[in-house]
């Protein structure tokens, strides 16, 4: 089924057969688009309809089965992502054939097996469809360049083009990997010849884009800009909004599918309430802030019902501001802490990003950690599970090789922890000249 997704995302139709898939799709645009006006009075019969359903289907799993399956949310235990790491198939409520597998590595590195309900996915395309068709745009059918963690060409391979399109001439993929101030041109030509309605980017690879177009005295008018998987800082969406003539949209999600909020820094970000149930518990106290600890329970993914799961990121909320609100959507809070700073640097200074894809289904990985000592060196700090190899080894350097250019070596270290921040986490990269 992974190969077969893969083909399909190739081959162009992922967004009909399985995203836009007609028994889902259609239904949950038109949720998406009569949600808000419905009275609060209905707007909570139909989650709570929803949460049932997902409760209904958490306790047919040996996991629900193993707590009891409590009839109320609130007697639930709090999931923690070690739980799933552990025995991912105890939380699926179907064969995986009747899913989409996915796996994930997150920000730590660590790998996480997942399966997704054909309605949940459909339901994840709706809502950023939805984002689209805010801005007056049709995703379906829009042109939209993407600046996100492609693998277009080795990363020794100086020459354009750096991009490639997708999806019946309608995407155009770049290699973000190989943008620095010398490659920065090519990028701007190939923008202004495709002339996108829209471009889809991790800050990452915005920032940079955005900072030597804006050094260079370039500008691109691209009507709409969605960023996603990393934090998108003011600085970012103000240059971006100077260069590109662009209208920022940030959203958040998990490879999980258990909560989404939009927004951008300037206007703060929401909580979609159709999404999910959420819950956020204060952890910490400023002047004029507070932050907050996302606990969440999607509403869509029966395949892999995920009750009151703990997903590891922490939510900025206003001072004065009331958690109930915000976390049922009805209050902005003003983002999201975390997802920043993973990405490596190039001797040539290009920002390395998408290396949360380097450990995905390697055999026998834990946990692992990027930590750059200098421009040209890299050490894959790796905790071992059973079942690591040589050819385990094999493969992580294989896919690192992907993602880093020759110049930079590579070696990897094993180890029984990685290194830890101020704040006691173990960041996916640390970067040390």
């Amino acid at each position: 089924m992974g190969r077969l997704t893969t083909t399909l995302k190739r081959a162009g139709f992922w967004d009909d057969l399985v995203r836009r898939n007609p028994l889902f799709y259609s239904r949950a645009r038109c949720i998406l688009s009569e949600f808000d006006q419905w009275s609060p009075e209905r707007r909570t019969s139909w989650v709570q309809e929803r949460l049932q359903g997902i409760l209904d289907a958490a306790r047919r799993t040996p996991y629900g089965r193993r707590v009891s399956a409590p009839a109320s949310l609130e007697r639930w235990p709090v999931l923690e992502k070690e739980q799933i790491r552990a025995e991912a198939t105890a939380f699926f409520n179907a064969p995986e054939f009747l899913g989409v597998p996915a796996s994930t590595s997150g920000t730590t590195g660590t790998p996480l097996r997942l399966l997704r309900s054909f309605e949940s996915i459909a339901y994840e395309q709706a809502v950023l469809d939805h984002l689209f068709a805010q801005a007056g745009l049709d995703a379906a059918t829009c042109r939209v360049a993407v600046l996100r963690g492609d693998d277009i060409k080795p990363l020794a391979d100086r020459n354009p083009p750096f991009w490639r399109l997708a999806n019946n001439g309608r995407r155009l993929l770049f290699s973000t990997n190989h943008l620095d101030a010398q490659t920065v041109g090519d990028f701007v030509g190939a923008l202004r010849e495709f002339a996108p309605h829209a471009i889809v980017a991790y800050p990452t690879a915005l920032d940079p884009l955005c900072a030597l177009m804006a050094k260079r005295g370039e500008r691109v008018s691209v009507p709409f800009t969605l960023c996603s998987s990393e934090v998108l800082t003011a600085e970012t969406a103000a240059v971006a909004r100077e260069v590109l003539n662009t209208h920022v949209v940030d959203y958040y999600g998990q490879a999980e599918r258990v909560s989404f909020a939009y927004g951008n820094p300037f206007e703060g970000y929401r909580f979609l309430a159709s999404y999910s149930v959420n819950e956020l518990v204060e952890v910490e106290s400023t002047g004029d802030s507070s932050v907050c600890e996302l606990i969440s329970t999607g509403l869509w993914n029966k395949a892999m019902p995920l009750v009151r799961y703990r997903t590891g990121d922490r939510i900025l909320l206003r001072r004065g501001s009331d958690p109930a609100a915000v976390a049922a959507g009805r209050e902005t809070f003003l983002g999201i802490i975390g997802r920043s700073e993973d990405y490596l640097v190039s001797p040539t200074g290009a920002r390395l990003i998408a290396l949360n894809h380097v450990p995905r289904d390697v055999p026998g990985v834990l946990r692992m950690q990027f930590v750059q000592e200098a421009p040209d060196l890299v050490t894959v700090r790796l905790v071992p599970a059973p079942g690591f190899s040589d050819e385990s080894r094999k493969i992580l350097l294989r896919q690192a090789a992907r993602k880093l250019p020759p110049s930079m070596h590579v070696r990897i270290e094993l180890t029984t922890d990685l290194v830890r921040n101020s704040s006691g986490k173990a960041p996916l990269v640390i970067r040390r000249f």
